[in-house]
């Protein structure tokens, strides 16, 4: 039987029968994981909120241009991914249950399936838990927050991937999992950088900072079509990630 989500529940809710008034979420409040969701489900018309590290975050509006638009494309770079890689799965602003402290919402996350080997799972009321192998966000206003307390909490969780697009900076930070340290993954000498986790998943960052999407989707299409990629594909059919 579906389950329902426990926002929809709220919606028609707003109050707990056997506490009163449920308080909204607020910038800097300090809560556990449970008390974040109980508030977060009583407020169904706020788009985006994140714990980390016990602490609340709620951002302001979204602008298009410094956000909005490197968003889109980040997900359409991964969701080309996808599209040749069954037994993956993109997620697009998907709350993660990641640790009993933090619950983020990143811009875009990349999991291998439960059933194919990966290391998160979907809840009864649809949730991912656990730590998605690569987390994306876009930083505008938000780097400090992204690269810092954010950072550590991916860091601590096992996220084994984390990309950055700093949007004023001009730049793509991707880091990569190495005996509990972030560590920068730096493109090859084709200018080129190449997923640690996920075959074939490369990137132009060039061509991605540069909004040329033709060129990122050729890049994409050029690691689907390698080797490595063909057999990661074959280990994900057999739910077994070892070589």
């Amino acid at each position: 039987m579906a389950t329902t989500s426990p926002r929809v529940k709220s919606a028609e809710a707003g109050v707990d029968s056997a506490n009163g008034p449920i308080p909204p979420l607020e910038n800097g409040d300090r809560l556990s994981r449970a008390e974040f969701e109980r508030r977060y489900d009583a407020m169904p018309n706020l788009k985006k909120a994140e714990l980390i590290a016990g602490v609340v975050y709620v951002p302001g509006p979204v602008p298009h241009r410094y956000h909005g638009m490197q968003h889109s494309h980040l997900s359409f770079w991964l969701c080309t991914y996808i599209g040749g890689t069954p037994g993956v799965e993109v997620g697009d602003n998907s709350s993660v249950r990641l640790d009993p402290e933090s619950m983020p919402q990143p811009d875009c996350t990349l999991f291998i399936q439960p059933e194919h080997g990966g290391s998160v799972r979907i809840s009864e009321d649809d949730y991912i838990e656990g730590a998605p192998e690569l987390v994306a966000e876009v930083a505008s206003s938000s780097v400090s927050y992204d690269l810092g307390s954010k950072l550590d909490a991916y860091r601590k969780s096992g996220v084994s991937e984390y990309v950055v697009w700093r949007v004023l900076d001009r730049k793509i930070d991707w880091f990569v999992q190495h005996e509990g340290r972030f560590e920068p993954q730096l493109p090859s000498a084709d200018g080129i950088l190449r997923s640690a986790v996920f075959p074939g998943l490369w990137l132009d960052q060039a061509a991605l900072l540069g909004g040329d999407i033709n060129a990122v989707f050729a890049i994409v299409q050029q690691g689907l079509s390698s080797l490595e990629h063909a057999d990661f594909v074959e280990r994900l059919k057999r739910g077994s990630l070892v070589p």
